[in-house]
C-alpha cells in the first residue's frame, strides 16, 4: 500500500488506486464525466494545490532561487489547517490503500509534487 505522485493525464500504472488531482484547476476542454477515463483524476482535491496568487509567481524556469522561494512559500501554505488535515488523512491511507496524487506539469522537478511528495512523507505517508 502507498501513494504514487503521478502527472494527471498520463496513463495510469497498475495497482496506482483512486487518482486525487491536487490542483487548482480542472483540466481545460475535458467533461467532469471524462476526467476519470482520461486518467486525470477520480476526486480532486483542489486544497493541496498552490494558490492562484502562488501559481501566478511560478518559477517557469530553470532558477534555482525562484525554486526555492516557490517550495518555501508552499510550504507556508501547507501549514493552513484544511492543508495538514487532508496530509494527516492521505499519510493514514496510504497505509491502508493505494491512491495517486498529481498534477499536470511535465517535470517533477520543478512542480509543486515534488514538494508535496515531501510533504506526505514528513507525514508518515507510505510514498513510492
Amino acid at each position: 500500500m502507498a501513494i504514487r505522485v503521478v502527472r494527471l493525464g498520463a496513463p495510469r500504472a497498475p495497482g496506482e488506486g483512486l487518482r486525487l488531482g491536487t490542483v487548482r484547476r480542472p483540466p481545460r476542454g475535458v467533461a467532469k464525466t471524462e476526467y476519470a477515463s482520461r486518467d486525470f483524476y477520480d476526486a480532486w482535491l483542489p486544497e493541496l494545490a498552490p494558490s492562484d496568487t502562488l501559481l501566478s509567481r511560478a518559477p517557469r524556469i530553470a532558477d534555482d532561487s525562484a525554486w526555492r522561494q516557490f517550495a518555501k512559500r508552499y510550504r507556508a501554505e501547507m501549514k493552513r489547517p484544511e492543508a495538514e488535515r487532508l496530509l494527516v488523512v492521505l499519510a493514514a491511507l496510504s497505509r491502508q490503500t493505494d491512491l495517486s496524487v498529481g498534477c499536470y506539469c511535465a517535470d517533477e522537478r520543478r512542480c509543486h509534487r515534488s514538494v508535496l511528495r515531501a510533504l506526505l512523507q514528513e507525514h508518515g505517508a507510505m510514498v513510492l
